[in-house]
C-alpha cells in the first residue's frame, strides 16, 4: 500500500499519480522506499487510464540511498541478492503496466534514477533535469535497469552512458529518446497534462493495445509478424470499442469510450 513515503490518487478518469514523497533524501532508493513502491503498483487498479509517475522536491530519483549503501558494504552474496531481487521486482511491476506510463521528471535522475525515466511509456522532462547512470563511479554496474535502458535507448548509447558514467542533460536525453519532451518548469505540468489529455482521447482498449503491439513487434523482421498485426487490427475494428470509434469519427461527434 502507499505510505509515507510514497503516495497514490487516482482521479475520476481512471489517472493514476504515484508519487515519491521523501525530498529530504532525493527521493533515493532503500528497502523501504522499494517496498512501498511495489506495493503502490500492486493496487492500481487494471481498469485505469494510465499511471503517472512524479516526486517531490529538487530531485526526480537519486538512484541509491547512502544510507542504504553503507548498510550493503558489509553484506554477503546472498544479501546482496535478496536486495537486488527487491529492485527487479520493482522494476518489473513498472514493466508490467498494461497502461501508458507517464514520467514527470523536475530534476536529477541518476542510477536506478535514470532507470524510471527509461521505464516510461512517455517522459516529460524539465530543462533543469540531470540524468545519468553513474554506478561504474561507484564500482558497480547498472545491471538490474540494463534491459529497460537498452530496450529504450538502443545497445550504443546504454553502452557509451553506462561505461563511462557520465551525466547528461534533458536536451540530450530528448536526443537519445530516454525523453519524449523538455519542457521549462514552469510549463512542466501543462506538458504532461498534454499527454495525459491525448491518452484519455483514444479508446482505453486501443490505447493499451497499442503500448502492447511495440513491444511484440520490436526486434522482429517483419515476415514474423504481417500475421499478428494482420489480425490484430481487424479484432479491433470489429470490436465494440473499434465500431464507436470509427461511427464517432464518421459522425463527427466525441466517441464515448466504456472503461
Amino acid at each position: 500500500m502507499p505510505s509515507e513515503v510514497v503516495r497514490q490518487t487516482v482521479d475520476d478518469r481512471g489517472v493514476v499519480r504515484i508519487t515519491l514523497a521523501r525530498p529530504e533524501r532525493r527521493n533515493a532508493f532503500d528497502a523501504e522506499l522499494i517496498a512501498a513502491f511495489v506495493g503502490a503498483l500492486g493496487h492500481i487498479d487494471l481498469d485505469a487510464r494510465v499511471v503517472v509517475l512524479a516526486s517531490e522536491g529538487d530531485a526526480f530519483c537519486a538512484g541509491a540511498d547512502l544510507n542504504w549503501m553503507k548498510s550493503m558494504v558489509g553484506f554477503g552474496l546472498e544479501q546482496n541478492i535478496a536486495d537486488s531481487r527487491a529492485m527487479a521486482e520493482m522494476f518489473r511491476a513498472l514493466d508490467g503496466l498494461p497502461m501508458p506510463l507517464v514520467a514527470r521528471v523536475q530534476g536529477a535522475a541518476l542510477g536506478g534514477g535514470a532507470g524510471l525515466v527509461a521505464m516510461a511509456d512517455v517522459a516529460v522532462a524539465s530543462e533543469a533535469a540531470v540524468f545519468g547512470f553513474t554506478e561504474v563511479r561507484v564500482g558497480i554496474i547498472p545491471a538490474v535497469v540494463s534491459p529497460y535502458v537498452v530496450r529504450k535507448i538502443g545497445p550504443a548509447h546504454a553502452t557509451a552512458l553506462f561505461v563511462s558514467g557520465i551525466r547528461f542533460d534533458a536536451q540530450r536525453a530528448k536526443e537519445i529518446g530516454l525523453v519524449e519532451a523538455v519542457e521549462t518548469a514552469a510549463e512542466l505540468d501543462a506538458k504532461v497534462d498534454l499527454y495525459v489529455d491525448a491518452i484519455l482521447a483514444g479508446g482505453p482498449h486501443a490505447v493499451n493495445a497499442a503500448k502492447r503491439i511495440v513491444r511484440e513487434v520490436a526486434g522482429r523482421p517483419v515476415a514474423d509478424v504481417r500475421d499478428l498485426t494482420v489480425e490484430r487490427i481487424a479484432a479491433l475494428r470489429v470490436g465494440p470499442e473499434g465500431q464507436e470509434g470509427m461511427r464517432a469519427f464518421l459522425e463527427r461527434r466525441p466517441a464515448r469510450w466504456e472503461r
